[in-house]
């Protein structure tokens, strides 16, 4: 028996605590307080002792009662002694090797192979399924993908878990207390955002996503939709800004309209509260003080890796990767504006302000639903690569709320789930041909009108593209299978031919004779 189980063994139950939290950054501080509103006792540690003196100091600002929540810890020994056997302690560190030194540290100061620890950080989901196998015997790894920013950590997140399934029997009413909650007629959230009064009914948005890293390859693609997402919101306030010369507070009222219908969503809301934000130093639109030049994470960039390395067409999600590196390019782009030259023409030659406003509108809600398409096509090509069983129906509607990408839209392809579990694409539910084929006439002259006018707008065209390919019954990669095989003798297959069989054309002969490839 370890010292920490020991003294655990030896302490009165009633003053051990009922989870350990490691890391007490912006995250980490206000799921603790989350969970200190939902009852739950914390025992807390961070390498920065001003970290855990200020989650002290605002519990006595928050609490209700005279007893403190929150547990101050000055090593992980003393944590572990903390804690209800067996222990739940939960991560909130950076990504990658961060996560180990905690791990490691627990090891050594004595954690039980029954104690879970719980990784809640930005990790890879590859991480996740080596370390499950790396500390198997020594502790139960689990992870939970957060979705959410500080608010949501505070006052409910997405939450998104997996791994060992008995481990997820032990903390599922943690998980459920603390999540956000949705109105499961209606799919919109249930919100609060007062200390101490936390939302206890509605439906939790957590579910148990699947085996060890499934959870956070969700969060991974939830962040190349959040990506593109962003992106098309941006195309759209570029194309009124530059070609209708809208201002931003003229932008924020337009998206202030569009929020109270089918395009309602947190980013949206958000797009809308900046645009409307005046500089404090100069008194201008703060939009227009920021730099143009956009940072990244890089979960975006892992979703259009993982998109590539399985063959799931995620274009959109891909360009507006593309769009943030090609924004960081500014002094170039400086040069070139002065020396490339784009067309003179203007995007209301045709339309008026308000028609361009119209069919910006369609073409955003178009373009959405094909970003969302991309990333449940990837899931799922990806599920079946990795032998996991993920229900759709039951993500969307842990995004309903909670995430940043929430949004009224996901109500939609909930049912579009329930109706059909084994749905190829979204673009397939009635539903959304439906509203694809009322909307499109406007998406393409949104398009064609940005173009015309010299406006970039890389991720609305993608997914037109990527909309038009899907529907084509015939591409053009019968040229190109024919181009690799004269190049490189790569064959191809025939269409009045079973697909298996492979055929050869010998184009260096004269006769260039087709031959039967067996394979």
């Amino acid at each position: 028996m370890t010292k920490a189980s020991l003294s655990r063994q030896q302490s009165n139950s009633d003053n051990l605590c009922d989870i350990g939290f490691i890391g007490l950054g912006v995250m980490g501080k206000n799921l603790v307080l989350n969970l200190c509103d939902n009852d739950y006792k914390v025992a807390c540690f961070d390498l920065d002792q001003a970290k855990i003196d200020g989650i002290v100091e605002q519990d006595a600002l928050e609490r209700k009662t005279e007893h403190a929540r929150v547990v101050p810890c000055k090593s992980y020994s003393e944590l572990l002694s903390c804690l209800k056997s067996p222990c739940t302690i939960v991560l909130s560190v950076p990504a990658g090797e961060p996560v180990d030194h905690v791990c490691n540290h627990l090891i050594d100061a004595g954690i039980e192979p029954d104690d879970i620890v719980v990784d809640t950080g930005n990790s890879l989901w590859t991480d996740s399924v080596e370390r499950e196998s790396t500390y198997k015997g020594k502790f139960v790894f689990f992870s939970t993908a957060v979705s959410g920013g500080e608010v949501g950590a505070r006052f409910g997140p997405s939450l998104m878990p997996s791994g060992d399934p008995y481990a997820w029997t032990r903390i599922e009413k943690i998980w459920q207390d603390i999540a956000a909650k949705v109105d499961p007629k209606t799919g919109k959230p249930i919100e609060s955002y007062e200390p101490g009064n936390p939302v206890k009914h509605g439906e939790p948005c957590t579910t148990y996503i699947g085996p060890v890293g499934a959870g956070h390859y969700v969060k991974m693609v939830h962040n190349g939709i959040e990506y593109a997402d962003m992106q098309l919101i941006c195309e759209a306030y570029h194309i009124m800004r530059e070609g209708l010369s809208m201002s931003p507070a003229e932008i924020a009222e337009t998206y202030r309209e569009w929020n109270k219908g089918k395009l309602n969503s947190y980013l949206i809301e958000i797009s809308a509260e900046v645009l409307d934000q005046q500089d404090p130093e100069s008194g201008k639109a703060l939009v227009d003080m920021i730099m143009d030049k956009a940072g990244q994470k890089g979960t975006g960039l892992w979703t259009a890796v993982s998109a590539l390395q399985v063959g799931s067409p995620a274009q959109t999600i891909t360009q507006a990767v593309f769009a943030r590196s090609l924004s960081a390019f500014k002094d170039e782009r400086v040069k070139a504006s002065k020396k490339l030259a784009g067309p003179n023409a203007s995007i209301t030659s045709v339309d008026s302000k308000q028609e361009v406003i119209d069919q910006l509108h369609d073409a955003l809600y178009c373009s959405k639903i094909c970003a969302y398409a991309q990333g449940f096509q990837l899931m799922a090509i990806a599920a079946k690569e990795h032998g996991w069983t993920l229900d759709f129906a039951e993500i969307a509607k842990i995004w309903r709320a909670g995430c940043i990408i929430r949004a009224v839209f996901l109500q939609s392809i909930t049912q579009a789930y329930e109706s059909n579990e084994k749905l190829e694409n979204l673009l397939l539910d009635p539903f959304f041909v439906e509203q694809i084929n009322k909307y499109q006439h406007n998406w393409r002259r949104a398009i064609a009108g940005a173009c015309i006018a010299g406006i970039p707008c890389s991720a609305m065209s993608s997914a037109l593209s990527y909309y038009d390919s899907y529907r084509c019954e015939v591409l053009p990669a019968n040229l190109l299978q024919g181009q690799r095989d004269f190049f490189g003798a790569h064959t191809f297959s025939r269409m009045d031919k079973p697909e298996h069989k492979k055929f050869h054309i010998e184009w260096n002969t004269p006769e260039r004779k087709q031959v039967t490839i067996k394979k």
